[in-house]
């Protein structure tokens, strides 16, 4: 089914002439690029495109599709715009406060289809501890934040959950361990610890509390969880840390799961201000709908990368 992102990839593409640069512009994978670009192609029944191993081009037909596409995007946009100026949304401001590793990975995508909607509103995107977040939205200094684990209370809109895994170097006889079994938190509480705290309040530290566990032998306690990873790589101790933030590089390192699994959430949640502004509803309702729509397209998958509690 041809569908709008399938459009926006295929300007994107006849502009940048490179099927991952158009991707990442769009906000998809390249492999789904890929494969969008196949659909489409079957669907219309014509070659689009010219793939070489350094470059696409645009085919003399795709060059009329590819006029076509860009006209009926330029007439939604104007619908858009129309419709934004009647209720009051064809300028505006939100301000959005996160963790530095969601605004470069999972916000994006969310945020450039927002603003592919609606041109107008600017998003301030500010980077900050979940402590200073709380704080921010207490004083109404952001209308929407990133929260972690956001109590029921809060209607927060949970946009990512991250499971803790313990780090350790590959020489470490946990090494050796299949993946089901796992490490214990009495396990790692009793080792060399490299202690990563990320500038958030929930870390290796406080799991460990909560869990009625102390770490008994801390070597070295770090704010970047990058330093964590050479740390262990150089066989300094293990670490426990979140498996969005392991490095790509894995070599001389082994990351198990926490067993039994620990989790941790993160969720959008408005201030005061942020339920009276009409951008950040506009905002708010789009991750809404985003978040029931993968929901439904990922129903048989046992996790999907958003998940919704209830808004007011």
């Amino acid at each position: 089914m041809m569908n709008l992102a399938h459009w926006r990839l295929l300007v994107a593409i006849a502009d940048t002439g490179n099927i991952s640069r158009a991707a990442e512009r769009v906000g998809i994978t390249q492999s789904g690029a890929s494969q969008a670009v196949t659909q489409l192609e079957s669907a219309l029944g014509i070659q689009i495109f010219s793939r070489s191993r350094r470059e696409v081009t645009v085919t003399a037909l795709g060059e009329q599709v590819v006029e076509h596409a860009r006209a009926m995007l330029s007439h939604l946009t104007a619908i858009r715009n129309l419709a934004d100026d009647s209720q009051g949304l064809n300028q505006g401001r939100i301000r959005l406060g996160s963790f530095p590793s969601l605004i470069s990975t999972l916000l994006p995508p969310l945020l450039r289809n927002f603003q592919q909607r609606h041109p107008g509103i600017e998003i301030i995107a500010l980077k900050a501890t979940d402590i200073e977040i709380e704080d921010w939205l207490a004083r109404d200094a952001i209308d929407v934040g990133v929260v972690l684990n956001p109590a029921a209370e809060r209607h927060a809109l949970i946009i990512g959950r991250d499971a803790w895994m313990a780090l350790v170097p590959g020489s470490h006889p946990w090494g050796r361990r299949a993946m089901a079994q796992g490490v214990t938190l009495s396990e790692l509480a009793t080792q060399p610890f490299i202690l990563a705290t990320s500038g958030c309040t929930i870390d290796a530290q406080s799991l460990m509390e909560n869990a009625g566990h102390a770490l008994t032998d801390v070597r070295f306690t770090v704010r970047d969880p990058s330093t964590a990873h050479a740390l262990v790589r150089e066989g300094m101790g293990v670490a426990l840390v979140l498996a969005s933030t392991l490095p790509e590089d894995m070599r001389n390192l082994r990351a198990l799961p926490v067993v039994p699994a620990i989790h941790r959430e993160f969720g959008l949640v408005r201030s005061q201000a942020g339920q009276h502004s009409p951008a950040a509803s506009a905002l708010w309702g789009m991750i809404d709908s985003t978040i029931r729509a993968t929901t439904i397209a990922d129903a048989q998958s046992p996790e999907t990368p958003y998940r919704h509690t209830s808004s007011p």
